[in-house]
């Protein structure tokens, strides 16, 4: 009975989502320089939602969050220089790792990133 229990302990553990609550950054090059971003995510059950900061934008709103396991996705609605743009994120986490890839909506150019949990 106690092997059928730890069993079950395990799988219920490995297919519960990844915990990625908590203020995260990552940077990425541009081509006028290094850009830092701020992800703070919270998280209910499967359900991701927060914010997101950088020096072009100031707390945008995370939407359309999901935490599958160790895969995120979510979406960030900006505004560039009046140009409304839809941000769409996915990544993996790994530990105090996430790599995201970034594509802006209506466009095939997509940008990588490494964020890591603050401390």
């Amino acid at each position: 009975m106690k092997f059928l229990f730890s069993l079950l302990f395990v799988l219920v553990f490995t297919a519960s989502a990844a915990d990625i609550a908590g203020t995260w950054k990552a940077a990425f090059e541009t081509p006028n320089g290094a850009l830092e971003t701020t992800f703070v995510f919270k998280v209910d059950g499967n359900k991701l939602t927060g914010t997101t900061s950088n020096q072009f934008m100031q707390d945008q709103a995370i939407s359309e969050g999901k935490v599958d396991g160790d895969s995120v996705s979510f979406v960030v609605a900006a505004s560039f220089n009046g140009n409304d743009v839809k941000l769409n994120y996915k990544g993996k986490v790994a530990g105090d790792e996430m790599k995201l890839t970034m594509q802006v909506e209506g466009r095939d150019r997509t940008m990588e990133m490494t964020a890591k949990r603050s401390k």
